[in-house]
């Protein structure tokens, strides 16, 4: 085999085994702190004497805390680098996390709930900018992937935990729905001192990668960088093709928040417990994680990369409807674990497409503006889509909001990516 070919493997599986577990840990933690607020509705509205639209603005104000301060957060981490900024952001969110389990009326839940926003603002793009700095564009879709299967996870064992935590109604005092929030928000906290000791800045940092590898990998990341590409962060901010993603990104969050959002509500509606709820919608998210590791595989290196996003949107819009038209219980379920997977397979792939513009500090700020107007779709899944489920009286005139939204996601992939720069996949 040839010598560089061999380097190459060599570095990034090495990469991948030291980096990409921790980093997949830190958000299945993030992502069930971000979550659990699904299954603590199902007794905490009851408690505090909320609405469901009530419930869906307390929900949603997480994403205005997370979209002010989404780009500033970015900011910083460049400047003071990944490990000492993911270490503040993982201890901030699970303390208001933990805080959550004691809000005594429904605006200190709103409080707590944009606080916690603010908290986690940054780790998501601080992870997606990190990555640029590990992996060449070319490994990058399947890296990103892998990071964003440990959602899938994280839903899966969000939903296991969440109706049996909700069974310890009364231990101690307490009710189901403060346990949830309690025992949730632990593990972020504890987790502080791992990414002090365990997590580099960079590669340069990492004791664990030899020398040849660093070389191999700066001389790849080298080869990438073109006079186009927008290092300055206002530049980035800026430039039309960046706002551009910004707009096509939301149609994505806004579905899979919807729908994971309201799934436990779906579910129940089939008549379970919650304990039996919880089990259920474990399924959903193997099928997303299923789809994760898949799909960049199979679109890695391949020519057409817009079609890898744009096609599984298509099938989520599809999907989002049938779950509401099929008739029974078990028809309607499968819909949504094919939406679900859908939803979210031709993300990682997507996430490449900044990149093709954006680099260094430019990229940092680009990749949190994406994601944080991107993620404001977070916030009109909480808030808008119940309204219009109230509004009409009707299950499908909420799914096919969520349907139209992502399939203007998917058109809009299709017309962007004329814009952006070519690559060989492209």
């Amino acid at each position: 085999m040839n010598p560089d070919v061999m380097l190459e493997t060599a570095t990034i599986r090495r990469i991948f085994w030291r980096l990409m577990p921790f980093l997949c840990l830190l958000y299945m933690v993030a992502y069930i702190d971000r979550q659990n607020v699904s299954f603590a509705k199902l007794q905490m509205v009851g408690d505090l004497g909320m609405s469901e639209a009530a419930y869906g603005l307390g929900a949603g104000l997480f994403f205005i805390g997370y979209c002010l301060f989404e780009i500033p957060s970015n900011l910083i981490l460049a400047r003071v680098g990944v490990r000492l900024w993911f270490a503040r952001i993982i201890g901030a969110w699970g303390l208001v996390t933990i805080a959550l389990g004691f809000a005594w009326s429904l605006e200190s839940f709103y409080v707590l709930r944009f606080l916690l926003g603010v908290a986690e603002a940054g780790f998501f793009p601080g992870v997606l900018y990190a990555l640029t700095l590990w992996f060449p564009q070319r490994h990058r879709a399947r890296a990103i992937g892998i990071f964003l299967i440990a959602s899938a996870f994280a839903n899966a064992v969000g939903a296991a935990i969440g109706g049996l935590l909700l069974e310890l109604d009364g231990l101690g005092g307490l009710r189901g729905w403060q346990w949830v929030f309690i025992v949730t928000g632990i593990p972020a906290v504890a987790l502080v001192p791992a990414v002090l000791r365990w997590l580099p800045d960079g590669p340069a940092a990492a004791r664990w990668l030899p020398d040849a590898g660093k070389q191999w990998l700066a001389r790849e990341l080298a080869s990438e960088q073109r006079p186009d590409l927008h290092a300055n962060p206002l530049r980035a901010l800026r430039d039309p093709r960046v706002l551009a993603l910004c707009a096509a990104f939301a149609g994505f969050p806004l579905a899979a928040y919807g729908l994971s959002y309201w799934l436990p509500t779906i579910v129940r509606g089939f008549g379970v417990s919650n304990g039996a709820n919880g089990l259920l919608n474990v399924i959903p998210w193997i099928c997303v994680a299923a789809a994760l590791w898949w799909l960049p595989r199979r679109a890695a290196g391949k020519p057409g990369q817009r079609w890898y996003i744009a096609i599984p949107a298509l099938v989520a819009a599809a999907a989002l409807v049938a779950a509401t038209l099929l008739p029974g219980a078990p028809l309607k379920f499968a819909a949504l674990c094919i939406a679900a997977a859908a939803i979210f397979a031709g993300q990682p792939i997507f996430w490449t497409l900044p990149s093709r513009v954006l680099t260094g500090a430019g990229a940092a700020a680009g990749f949190a503006a994406i994601n944080s107007v991107g993620n404001l779709g977070g916030f009109v899944a909480q808030t808008i889509v119940p309204r219009i489920g109230e509004a009409t009286g009707s299950a499908l005139a909420p799914m096919l909001f969520l349907a139209l939204c992502i399939t203007a996601s998917a058109l809009g992939v299709l017309a962007i990516d004329r814009l952006l720069p070519r690559t060989d996949a492209a």
